[in-house]
């Protein structure tokens, strides 16, 4: 945390908030953003994900306050919200992922007293960066440590997942807020989501890089058809089960199993993309051992057209943005996160996404009316406190 970030969110806690009883000591937090370089709609589906944290953070400033209220303050809409119950806000909507992480923490018996909250990023919201669930592992990981829960990094992001499913009603996996909490830098993680055992592994292709295209249309999971394509998994994985009990998520079935399955037509075609998805993430952490982009490149370009043709989670936009990297001959590109807009993820050889992109942000402009944007990242570490 820069040392300006710090100043500000320690003085508009105090500034905002100024009367506290026996209030503790400003502490300050941070949580990553991430991408995830295969395995997507997967995390709910019991398969193999490939995530990585990144240096877009969001900051936390935080402290008791001895009054029993839950004051909140959002720098970045400028807007405050204060409580004494954690109770859904139709009104502020960002407070609800603090909110729920409150509520849950409650439910699981651990300590959640009054307490103020500044808080700022730079996460993009809406671009698929998992900016919402930066914001609930950063908040679950600051009162572990201000209340002294003695809980593991794995629970924190457990917690944060439930806030987001039971409070904030979004049906998300667990693979955004794991690597939140587990990343270290420099590493991507191989995360079995059933079991929940999990690796790091090296991200290193040496002449080559990857950066994010931001096609600017702003997706929102809670409002897209996220929660029915999780319905469609599950009512798929419970056709399998019925006829193979051995089969507990639709990661573990086989073509020759969803073929009988009765499966609706579209279950059927989200079936197909759990099952190559399962395919493409061993492939990737393959080919990244070997150092091998060009073979990491064509596994993004299927699982883009997977996810556009069999998952139906793309757009317009960026199909359009896949397609036009594709056709300047690019390594590799597909579509980020949740989907319905968001972010397409590239791979190329380094020196040339400049000129790419200057090139592109015209042409997609005159299309579009939208203008696109090049976030460079780097791997890093997960939820911290900074001191």
């Amino acid at each position: 945390m820069t040392l300006s970030i710090r100043e500000n969110l320690s003085s508009s806690l105090s500034r905002i908030f100024p009367n506290a009883l026996g209030s503790g000591p400003i502490r300050f937090f941070s949580a990553p953003g991430r991408v995830n370089i295969i395995g997507e709609h997967v995390d709910y589906a019991g398969g193999l994900v490939f995530p990585a944290a990144i240096d877009f953070r969001t900051n936390f400033a935080i402290r008791t306050n001895g009054l029993g209220l839950f004051r909140l303050y959002s720098l970045d809409f400028q807007s405050e919200f204060v409580t004494k119950d954690p109770l859904y806000s139709q009104e502020k909507p960002w407070a609800n992922y603090i909110l729920g992480v409150i509520s849950e923490a409650r439910k699981s018996g651990l300590r959640v007293e009054g307490f103020d909250l500044t808080f700022t990023g730079n996460i993009p919201q809406g671009a698929g960066l998992s900016s919402s669930a930066a914001v609930e592992v950063g908040i679950a990981f600051a009162l572990s440590k201000i209340f002294h829960w003695d809980i593991s990094l794995e629970k924190i992001a457990l917690l944060a997942q439930a806030a987001e499913n039971h409070f904030v009603g979004v049906n998300c996996g667990i693979m955004d807020q794991f690597v939140i909490a587990v990343a270290k830098p420099s590493s991507c993680i191989s995360l079995d989501t059933e079991s929940l055992e999990y690796s790091y592994h090296s991200l290193d292709l040496p002449g080559y890089e990857f950066y994010l295209i931001d096609s600017q249309v702003p997706h929102s999971l809670k409002e897209s058809a996220y929660n029915d394509r999780r319905k469609e998994v599950e009512s798929a994985t419970s056709k399998c089960n019925n006829l193979s009990p051995e089969v507990r998520t639709l990661s573990q079935a086989d073509f020759s199993l969803i073929e009988k399955a009765g499966l609706t037509p579209s279950e059927y075609k989200r079936a197909i993309h759990i099952l190559g998805e399962r395919s493409r993430a061993q492939n990737i952490i393959r080919f990244l051992k070997d150092k091998d982009a060009e073979k990491v490149g064509k596994e993004l370009f299927s699982c883009h057209e997977s996810l556009s043709k069999n998952f139906e989670v793309s757009c317009e936009e960026t199909d359009f943005i896949v397609e036009w990297f594709r056709s300047e001959n690019v390594l590799g590109a597909r579509m980020i996160g949740g989907g319905f807009g968001g972010c397409v993820l590239v791979l190329d050889k380094e020196g040339r996404s400049s000129s790419l992109f200057s090139k592109f942000e015209k042409e997609y402009f005159q299309k579009f009316g939208l203008n696109a944007k090049i976030y460079k990242f780097s791997i890093s570490e997960g939820v911290r406190e900074d001191t």
